[in-house]
């Protein structure tokens, strides 16, 4: 029995199927006819729309671009991994069906970037996050209820006030937590985007890359911090290239040993839970070997928390790395600088 073609068939004549419903026609378990689903979706002959009981499938085109466009969930913060929450966002929905690829890494990037901020500095219980794709725009909005982040700079920096943090803020590698951040995240994401808002306590800090300027405005108190970033997909905008824009070639801004053929692990290597993720458990071995073949590019956060934060709190074991192309080698020499 083909089971491919017979999942073909069945959602060319019912535009839309469950795993569900193949494994009662034909009898096999439903680990088994799974993995002809992935591979069709491997193959990009299907589409996976929603999670747990709510799965399914579709062709792709016209229906997979304009499923499921908007989605908004609170998150407990406990536990929560930035990566683990974009995931989701891409399996639920179509938003990123289709996508060009610079927007996909840059959203990568920023959505995670500014989810870890709240994760980790706002100390709010829980985590509002949304996006929506209008049309030839991509929004995303996290929102905490915690500290604020003006109010937190303040704190720790011993500043006067909101204007002063911002000030404080806009330098480029700030941080309230030194010792596991570089304090990059909010600066190059306020560079990829078109329009990057960050709201917290009084203020708006507005970062309009379209108008080329940043304005700082008065706004109704807030508890916490709401972060709205925006992008074209039509924008030419490019993760790498912004990099090296902003940090130029300084770099500033019982066996023994084991490989990680990151390639083989069939993800982006944009964030520092992924990192954490990677090398959980690898700490037995004196050396760990990173292999970076076939990977295109890897995130500041990735980079950062796997040769600086990860290796200093395991200094009993050495991470080397082979097979890193231009742009995956730059990150992980400005880390290393």
């Amino acid at each position: 029995m083909d089971i491919g073609a017979l999942i073909l068939k069945n959602l060319a004549k019912h535009k839309e199927i469950k795993v569900a419903q193949i494994t009662k026609a034909t009898g096999f378990s439903r680990t088994y006819i799974n993995r002809f689903f992935q591979e069709l979706k491997n193959e990009g002959k299907i589409v996976l729309i929603g999670r747990a009981n709510k799965a399914r499938y579709i062709m792709p085109g016209k229906k997979a671009k304009t499923a499921a466009l908007e989605i908004s969930r609170i998150l407990r913060n406990k536990n929560l991994s930035e990566d683990l929450v974009l995931d989701e966002i891409k399996q639920d929905t179509g938003i990123f069906l289709p996508l060009p690829a610079n927007i996909s890494k840059i959203i990568d990037y920023a959505f995670t970037e500014m989810l870890n901020n709240a994760i980790t500095h706002s100390r709010s219980k829980t985590v509002k996050v949304s996006m929506k794709k209008e049309d030839s725009l991509i929004r995303f909005e996290v929102r905490d209820k915690g500290v604020g982040i003006f109010n937190n700079i303040i704190k720790k920096r011993r500043l006067k006030n909101e204007l002063e943090a911002i000030q404080d803020l806009l330098k480029g590698k700030q941080t309230t937590a030194p010792k596991e951040h570089t304090g990059e995240g909010i600066f190059f994401t306020s560079k990829l985007a078109d329009k990057l808002v960050i709201q917290s306590s009084t203020k708006k800090l507005i970062f309009d890359n379209i108008l080329k300027d940043i304005f700082i405005k008065g706004a109704k108190i807030l508890k916490g911090t709401k972060v709205n970033f925006e992008i074209s997909t039509k924008s030419k905008t490019d993760l790498g290239t912004v990099f090296k824009k902003f940090t130029g070639n300084a770099f500033a801004f019982s066996k023994t040993e084991v490989n990680a053929n990151l390639y083989k692990m069939d993800t982006d290597f944009i964030s520092r839970s992924q990192a954490r993720r990677i090398l959980s458990g690898l700490d037995k071995f004196r050396t760990i070997t990173l292999d970076f073949q076939g990977v295109e590019t890897v995130g500041q956060g990735f980079a950062d928390e796997v040769f600086r934060v990860w290796q200093r709190h395991h200094q009993g074991t050495k991470i080397k790395y082979k097979n890193a192309n231009e742009n995956v080698e730059f990150m992980i020499k400005r880390t290393l600088a």
